[in-house]
């Protein structure tokens, strides 16, 4: 049990141990552990990730494009297991230096451009494919507005209440109170702004809407930080959860959710997508 008392040393040293879910592969380093190339295939786009919430933002993306008849959207998209260290292999660093999913090659063209960020993915493919991001100057802002206002509320649901609540090594009441606060205001700052809006930045669906929905959807459908739903109350915010419940039926989301996903049931899990193909005979459904 860490001591409640404990005083931070005058400088901070390399040797402390976290402890946790991630103690063993987590250290205060950059850069490659392991020298091993990524795997790549034939589509226009090889996607390295993990369905985990930032990872889905961009398979969600790509299939909402396919969708739409995009062909030049399709992908391959291999699984980075981070329990295991793979996003610190030489193959990774070098389409991500920041060693997190997720991370993209566009070999559309004729040179390979890497994208880092699942933002600036979004962002990327919204531009090159004309899709899911309003050219209107007002619209446009209020879309990068709410897109990324999840690339910095996300830290405060998952790096702060999710580690605290769910994986921490002991359970200590100041933080866990601390970011559940935070994790209920970011839902309430929703609700309020879909009590008067179909979607996050108005009423056509963007990728502010893929940012945010796999973060905060889970919550509702009780898949995430183990009894989180209970525990802070989720399903008061009714606003998110008819807008949430609306996005999970739309078949793009519906696949984009199973990509580079490795538990719960075999049939709701895709190691790696090379094709619409590799969909036949899963289960798509997503109801909460």
């Amino acid at each position: 049990m860490a001591d409640p008392t404990y005083t931070p040393p005058a400088v901070w040293s390399a040797d402390t141990t976290s402890g946790g879910r991630f103690a063993s592969i987590n250290r205060p380093t950059a850069g490659a552990r392991e020298d091993k190339a990524l795997p790549r295939g034939d589509n226009p786009f090889q996607l390295y990730s993990l369905a985990t919430p930032n990872g889905v933002k961009v398979t969600i993306m790509l299939e909402e494009l396919i969708e739409k008849g995009h062909a030049g959207a399709e992908y391959d998209a291999y699984t980075i297991n981070i329990g295991e260290g793979v996003q610190f292999t030489s193959g990774f660093v070098d389409v991500n230096p920041n060693s997190k999913i997720p991370a993209m090659v566009d070999a559309s063209g004729e040179k390979d451009v890497r994208v880092f960020e699942s933002g600036a993915i979004l962002v990327h493919l919204a531009e090159k494919f004309g899709e899911f991001l309003p050219t209107d100057p007002a619209a446009r802002a209020e879309t990068l507005s709410w897109l990324f206002w999840q690339v910095g509320t996300g830290p405060f649901i998952g790096g702060g209440f999710g580690h605290f609540y769910a994986y921490a090594p002991e359970k200590y009441e100041y933080p866990i109170n601390r970011y559940a606060m935070e994790t209920k205001r970011i839902f309430d700052v929703a609700n309020q702004q879909l009590a008067k809006t179909q979607f996050l930045a108005g009423d056509e669906y963007t990728i502010a809407d893929m940012a945010n929905f796999p973060w905060l959807a889970p919550f509702f459908a009780g898949t995430i930080y183990n009894d989180a739903k209970t525990f802070l109350s989720i399903d008061e915010y009714e606003n998110v959860a008819r807008w949430a419940r609306e996005i999970a039926k739309r078949p793009g989301v519906q696949r984009g959710r199973l990509v580079n996903k490795v538990w719960g049931d075999e049939d709701q899990q895709l190691l790696e997508r090379h094709s619409p193909a590799d969909f036949d005979g899963k289960n798509l459904d997503f109801t909460f």
